[in-house]
């Protein structure tokens, strides 16, 4: 009886467990990895979803629009006029009196606009559409700079807490060898806690190399689109440093020739210019015709009327001369772009020059000599021919030369977006 009665229980049972090894199930379920992105997912991503980019893109929308006002005809004009009812005189509001006395007037009229004004504003909107263009391909080509120099921060940063990561490691080794000397009676414990206690200097290493990469992470996010990539997200890529050959004169050439904010006050040269033109055909002056139907008592007849300004005042003077001193200022703008081109090309060029005699002069020994020093020191202590500063002093100008090395390397690269940033177009892969 007692066997039934158990039998019985196992179905409640499992209803009862069940919900609770669905929360187990959903428990250990293995979490997502978090998105990795290059650099060049980087920069598509911000092209797609930075807020700032995509709110200047509806600059061209409006220009477009502006576009399709500027090619409207002006609408025909319908007016009514009707006049002498006699209301207060009830007794002559007869039909015959109506039909004989009152004064019944429709006419429609249209502006003909005269000096090719319609097709001059078209070509104005059209340039102004076009400066707009160039305009969001200028902020494209500062946005992707941005985002390189933002990646390679997160780079660096990423890079600084491996470092730091193993700095730690192999210093708590060092401590956990002189732990096991303290307990063979070889050091004091006096001295094993002078030794323990450095080991805090590397753990605020990590702490403040952690940190660094967070907060180069969180600026990298601002540029993807905030809410558009997890916050846990992680880069891929390394710092490195290929030796390219480049020439000033060529990065100029092809600088003058890709960049979208030159190409910008370029096309505001030929805007200023066909505003000078419009204020011109805004000079002449539009023909007003009419025509209408009107009855007048027993008289039925029809009509027509032009009418037109004397151009005695205004000639649109004024606005034709402000149109002349923008296109004067445009041509100022252009020449002041040009100059701006070439002064970036220079400085990213010198800039990439620097770095990469910086980057070779590390690579030429230097790192190896740092390594070498360390791992020597690190043999002699462990032997006890050297005293635990000469270690932290063999470890320091390892950290610091390794350091400067990674900031090289970070340099280096930033460098070399520098130059594609300049020059407006990716010369340098």
């Amino acid at each position: 009886m007692v066997l039934r009665g158990q039998r019985h229980l196992y179905p409640l049972v499992f209803m009862l467990l069940s919900p609770v090894g669905g929360i187990l199930n959903a428990q250990t379920a293995p979490a997502a990895p978090p998105p990795v992105l290059s650099l060049d997912q980087a920069v598509q991503m911000a092209l797609l979803n930075n807020q700032t980019l995509l709110a200047q893109r509806l600059n061209i929308d409006q220009a477009r629009a502006g576009e399709t006002t500027a090619a409207l005809k002006p609408n025909p004009v319908y007016s009514m006029v009707n006049e002498d009812f006699q209301i207060f005189s009830p007794s002559q509001m007869t039909f015959d009196n109506l039909s004989q006395n009152q004064e019944f007037l429709q006419s429609i009229s249209y502006m003909i606009e005269r000096g090719d004004k319609r097709n001059k504003r078209i070509q104005v909107a059209k340039d102004t559409t076009d400066v707009s263009s160039r305009g969001v391909a200028d902020a494209e080509r500062l946005l992707r700079y941005q985002v390189a120099q933002a990646f390679i921060g997160a780079l660096l940063a990423k890079s600084n807490l491996e470092l730091a990561r193993q700095d730690l490691k192999d210093f708590s080794n060092v401590v956990e060898i002189n732990r096991l000397r303290m307990q063979a009676g070889d050091i004091s414990k006096g001295d094993y806690l002078k030794i323990a206690l450095q080991k805090l200097q590397f753990e605020q290493d990590v702490a403040a190399a952690d940190l660094a990469l967070a907060l180069s992470k969180v600026g990298l996010r601002q540029l993807l689109g905030y809410q558009n990539i997890a916050p846990d997200y992680d880069v891929s890529g390394a710092l490195e440093h290929k030796r390219r050959v480049v020439l000033a004169e060529e990065l100029e050439k092809q600088a003058l020739a890709n960049r979208p904010d030159l190409h910008g006050a370029q096309s505001g040269v030929k805007l200023a210019d066909d505003t000078v033109t419009l204020a011109y055909g805004n000079r002449a002056r539009d023909l007003t015709a009419e025509g209408e139907y009107k009855r007048n008592g027993p008289i039925n007849g029809v009509g027509f009327g032009l009418s037109i300004d004397i151009p005695i005042h205004n000639r649109n003077q004024g606005e034709i001369a402000r149109s002349q001193f923008a296109a004067r200022q445009a041509r100022e703008v252009e020449a002041a772009a040009r100059v701006t081109v070439l002064s970036d090309v220079r400085n990213a060029y010198e800039a990439f020059q620097s770095s990469d005699q910086v980057a070779t002069l590390f690579e030429s020994g230097y790192l190896d000599q740092a390594r070498d020093s360390r791992e020597i020191s690190l043999y002699a202590y462990r032997r006890g021919a050297a005293t635990l500063l000469d270690l932290l002093d063999a470890e320091r100008s390892y950290r610091a030369v390794q350091l400067a090395y990674r900031q090289a390397l970070a340099a280096y690269m930033a460098a070399t977006e520098q130059v594609n940033s300049a020059v407006g177009a990716q010369v340098i892969p």
